[in-house]
């Protein structure tokens, strides 16, 4: 196996893996959203929770079927470029990625159709309860994927064969291993933070084109997401910052070499500086341009100031991982993670004083943060994924035994008809969606037409029977 036709390999799975945790990231803090919208319009009988309800769940219906097709893709490439992953591996991490399958997967299969078809074919609480199992079951799947990637950073509760396969000896360890609480609860709050920006942005493009026209006053639907978006990133982003810290004293714990990258950390000492800035040099062993505040590196890490932190140079050179991306990639999530918390006090702020909606400056914030929750998404993913290297599983199974006996060409050519199948369809889908999100909730409610030949739950009717809870019945 040329290394060429490894580095490919890593480049086709992390080009195909990007796309998709996009969409996951998304769908499990929409699928939440969603519930507690159809919960507050069944107990409040406001009509602007059912309209905001079914605006969403269209981009949600959108959202998750991308999600399903780019997550095909990867399942398969386990088969073609990362054979013998799964061959040395899959006594470990096969059961898990069937328990995902088995549980969240049929899940959501089984009800995500009631969701999305049958508010006139079934009663109002029972199309709750699918809204409700839906969002349990994209909860459920990260629960397991992430217990699966977990374990490949932290591994425990296996053996290895004679034949060099993994088995499993306690499969309580392998679930629950030490990075997976704090990892789990790290994407959860990441998914719903990052459905808060996307929602509060829309939200807020629409009431800059409300205000700008001079027709809207009072509690409308956009209106009413906006502050539940800002409340829910108020609340959240200083929770994710806490989470981060917890996952980088597990990092500290059980994988130093990532910590080192991380942190830019050449030499081990005890209380090391903090280093906002630089570019580490792997042939060099050292930073260039360094920027660093001295004598804090252990209170920001939260351990004792006489505990030595291993730097790079103390572990082999091929062993260490490269790191620029980490150390670049865990500073973007960082300073968006900052820019969240600031977001979210100054709404808070804003609503106090009844200054939310006439704040156009804060508006247009709000619109310029709608990405970065996939932003720092797919940052956090490339400090965790890099980092590890060169462990496929961490201090065990390096990357490059893992690769299938395929050749440069080969992976090339797959490599270039993803590129050019992906940038078609799902910037098709982007466009379409971001197309959505300007109409807004209001004017995909009101679209015209008679009711008799409007899809299940597309429009909001001005009919009554049409717009009370007891719709169904």
């Amino acid at each position: 196996m040329d290394y060429d036709a490894l580095l490919l390999s890593r480049l086709q799975f992390a080009f195909t893996i990007a796309f998709h945790i996009l969409f996951p990231a998304f769908t499990i803090g929409l699928a939440a959203f969603l519930a507690v919208l159809e919960g507050l319009w069944l107990w409040t009988k406001r009509d602007a929770f059912k309209v905001l309800y079914l605006f969403w769940v269209k981009i949600f219906a959108l959202s998750f079927g991308m999600g399903v097709v780019s997550g095909v893709v990867l399942s398969y490439q386990f088969g073609t470029n990362w054979s013998e992953f799964i061959r040395l591996t899959g006594g470990v991490i096969g059961p898990l990625l069937a328990f995902e399958v088995l549980t969240a997967f049929f899940l959501e299969a089984s009800f995500l159709g009631v969701m999305l078809f049958g508010w006139k074919k079934v009663g109002p609480r029972l199309h709750f309860l699918a809204t409700v199992l839906v969002a349990v079951g994209t909860t459920i799947s990260a629960f397991w994927i992430l217990s699966a990637n977990s374990w490949m950073q932290t591994p425990q509760g296996f053996q290895i064969m004679a034949d060099g396969r993994f088995e499993a000896t306690d499969y309580w360890q392998v679930i629950f291993n030490p990075s997976f609480p704090s990892r789990l609860v790290h994407m959860l709050l990441a998914a719903f933070l990052t459905t808060g920006l996307v929602v509060g942005a829309a939200s807020a493009y629409r009431i800059l084109k409300e205000n700008q026209a001079g027709a809207v006053s009072g509690w409308n639907e956009s209106r009413i997401s906006l502050v539940m978006a800002v409340g829910l990133i108020a609340v959240l982003a200083p929770l994710q910052l806490l989470a981060g810290h917890w996952s980088g004293e597990v990092a500290h714990k059980h994988q130093p070499s990532k910590l080192a990258a991380i942190e830019g950390y050449w030499e081990s000492e005890a209380n090391p500086p903090l280093h906002l800035f630089g570019i580490p040099d792997r042939e060099a062993q050292k930073n260039h341009f360094q920027i660093s505040i001295p004598g804090v590196g252990a209170a920001v890490q939260g351990i004792e100031r006489t505990e030595v932190v291993k730097g790079l140079k103390a572990f082999p050179r091929e062993d260490q991982p490269p790191p620029f991306i980490p150390f670049f990639g865990f500073r973007i999530m960082v300073g968006l993670g900052l820019l969240m918390i600031l977001l979210g006090a100054l709404g808070a702020v804003l609503i106090w004083r009844k200054r939310l909606f006439d704040s156009r400056w804060f508006l247009r914030f709000c619109v310029a943060m709608g990405p970065s929750g996939f932003i720092a998404v797919l940052a956090g993913w490339m400090v965790t994924e890099v980092g590890r290297q060169p462990w496929v599983v961490y201090g065990v199974l390096r990357t490059r035994d893992a690769v299938s006996p395929v050749t440069a060409g080969e992976v090339a050519t797959s490599l270039i008809a993803y590129m050019i199948v992906y940038s078609i369809v799902f910037t098709a889908g982007a466009i379409f969606i971001l197309r959505l999100m300007a109409e807004g909730p209001v004017a995909a409610a009101a679209e015209p037409g008679p009711r008799e030949n409007r899809p299940p739950g597309w429009a909001l009717s001005k009919a009554p029977e049409d717009t009370t809870p007891e719709e169904g019945r």
